[in-house]
């Protein structure tokens, strides 16, 4: 009896020893109260020629890319107010993040289609932005990965951020979002060019198709009402 007393209190001591559960998701976040604004994504960000998304989360984007090897295959789908339409059309379900600017979809960089080595890096940055299914960790508002139909390893990873109730095609009035040091974005293309002439570095994967729709109309609002996203 002495001896399984001894050993239960080895075991105590040895479990308080063993470091705990990796820590998932940012360390704090703050409501972003700035003025939104559809830019495109800095060539910082590894992504598809013409991808744009809400300035305030491009933070958030360049720290992630800093960390995790991602290439952003879709962000802001919808009109812009000169009438041409940008994102994947058709893609997306109804009351997406997607049509306000707040999320993005993400492969492996220089990955392709198959669920391997390269993808290692998006499954951690998929378990650090969601640790267990369903919960994702603030400020994300859904984490589309292993587990959720039409997402997952070898598929693309979706990720949004929290934000105030927004109608398609508006302008969330806060987004919520993790600070970091830089929160620079990158400007409007000047001088007649248009969004998607960015030049890329980094090798896209394989492109998947993309379905056709048509165009909605209307374009980028700042009005803060309406629907909100899944």
């Amino acid at each position: 009896m002495r001896k399984l007393t001894i050993a239960a209190a080895l075991a105590t001591a040895l479990c308080c020893l063993l470091p705990g559960p990796a820590s998932a998701g940012p360390t704090s976040t703050r409501v972003s109260y700035a003025a939104g604004e559809i830019v495109p994504i800095p060539a910082s960000i590894p992504h598809e020629e013409g991808d744009m998304v809400d300035r305030r989360i491009v933070p958030n984007l360049r720290w992630i890319a800093q960390r995790f090897p991602i290439y952003v295959t879709d962000g802001y789908s919808g009109p812009l107010p000169n009438g041409e339409h940008i994102g994947c059309r058709g893609c997306h379900v109804r009351r997406s993040d997607h049509y306000n600017g707040l999320a993005v979809d993400i492969v492996a960089l220089n990955g392709s289609n198959r669920c391997d080595a390269a993808w290692t890096g998006i499954t951690r940055l998929a378990e650090w932005a969601e640790p267990l299914q369903n919960k994702p960790a603030a400020p994300f508002r859904w984490v589309g990965y292993d587990g959720d139909a039409h997402h997952g390893c070898g598929h693309h990873l979706h990720l949004s951020w929290e934000h105030a109730p927004a109608a398609h095609f508006e302008l969330a009035e806060w987004v919520s979002v993790f600070p970091v040091r830089l929160q620079d974005v990158a400007p409007h293309p000047r001088g007649g060019t248009k969004p998607g002439q960015t030049k890329q570095k980094a090798t896209p994967p394989t492109p998947k198709a993309k379905p056709a729709a048509a165009t909605p109309p209307g374009g980028v609002s700042t009005v803060q009402s309406g629907g909100v996203s899944p």
